[in-house]
């Protein structure tokens, strides 16, 4: 007798993360073309910090390395890190964020499937307190040649005003501050060089790579529709009414789906099977909850993208959430 159509092979570890890491590709392309390849040097630093603090931890708890290394999932979280900080952030500053990570964030809560919060995430946010300068020097598209990034990834001096622009979403905080008293409107903005089609130039096409990739991930069943349509039709509506209200002051909703990092969050980092929620219904409120933190971060706060820290706070609910979404058992009435 054939299996039932329904009948899937367990997926392993290894090949889940593995399809994660050739969806980001797409998104790698982009930005390599646009911002040039000292990414795939933090890529590389990333990966071969979180293979060897990932190595040094499982010795010291007793664990078998070479299982546990062949997961890819060091690699996953590697890749996220540095994907999400600058291009040009010296050596230093990845390898410090890339070993709290694996060895504080995610080996020390108990390795894969015990952290609570996801680690990419942990590290970013703690790298964001603890150096602000550094996390916020975004080179614009095509400012600087390999050679230029290699040395300020390496150690070279850093003149801030000759290496960074001012991103769109720190352009949208600074109006949004000025209120009233802005000499420019979120329409005359998009007019500048930073700016593309929707988002920031540049920015906007990795966002498409990532959106690429995510629904890959979506075909292949690695991940499911529930967070990544629940993050972005949050993030959609919730800044449709102040885009309608005050159209010269706030964003529209594709220009905060375009910008920052809202397809890697949607696809990549939310969808975490660790730190996430687990249930339909959970995943939806939890993406959504997040969207409406990255919105009024984005908006009122000290950072210009909220998404790890609106992750990081979901996380802290995941508990909670899957307990009130939690389906009955089966023959079960459902408490109230």
């Amino acid at each position: 007798m054939n299996n039932s159509p329904f009948v899937r092979k367990p997926a392993s570890v290894q090949s889940v993360m593995l399809q994660v890491l050739v969806a980001l590709l797409p998104g790698i392309a982009a930005y390599v073309w646009f911002y040039g390849a000292g990414i795939l040097v933090n890529l590389l630093i990333a990966s071969i910090t979180a293979l060897t603090g990932e190595a040094l931890m499982l010795t010291a708890r007793g664990k078998p390395r070479g299982m546990f290394l062949g997961d890819l999932s060091a690699i996953v979280t590697a890749w996220l890190i540095a994907l999400t900080f600058p291009p040009i952030v010296p050596w230093w500053l990845t390898v410090t964020a890339t070993l709290l990570a694996i060895v504080v964030v995610k080996q020390l809560y108990g390795g894969l499937g015990q952290n609570p919060f996801n680690p990419a995430m942990g590290a970013f946010c703690l790298m964001i307190v603890a150096y602000p300068a550094l996390m916020s020097q975004w080179p614009s598209a095509g400012q600087l040649d390999f050679a230029s990034q290699l040395q300020l990834i390496l150690g070279g001096e850093r003149v801030a005003d000759a290496i960074t622009g001012a991103t769109p979403l720190d352009t949208l905080r600074t109006l949004l501050r000025a209120g009233n008293h802005a000499s420019q409107t979120t329409a005359q903005l998009m007019q500048d060089p930073a700016f593309g089609h929707l988002g920031g130039a540049g920015s906007e096409w990795i966002a498409l790579g990532y959106l690429v990739g995510g629904l890959f991930l979506v075909q292949r069943r690695i991940i499911t529709w529930h967070i990544p349509a629940g993050f972005c039709g949050g993030l959609a509506l919730v800044a449709l009414l102040p885009w309608a209200l005050h159209p010269a002051q706030y964003a529209s909703p594709a220009f905060h789906l375009a910008t920052g990092g809202a397809m890697l969050g949607a696809f990549f980092i939310l969808t975490d099977p660790v730190s996430g929620a687990t249930t339909p219904r959970g995943k939806l409120i939890f993406a959504a909850g997040a969207a409406l933190l990255t919105y009024v971060i984005r908006n009122f706060g000290a950072y210009p993208d909220g998404i790890a820290f609106a992750t990081l706070l979901m996380n802290i609910l995941v508990p909670i959430i899957d307990m009130k979404t939690q389906a009955p058992v089966f023959g079960h009435k459902k408490k109230d």
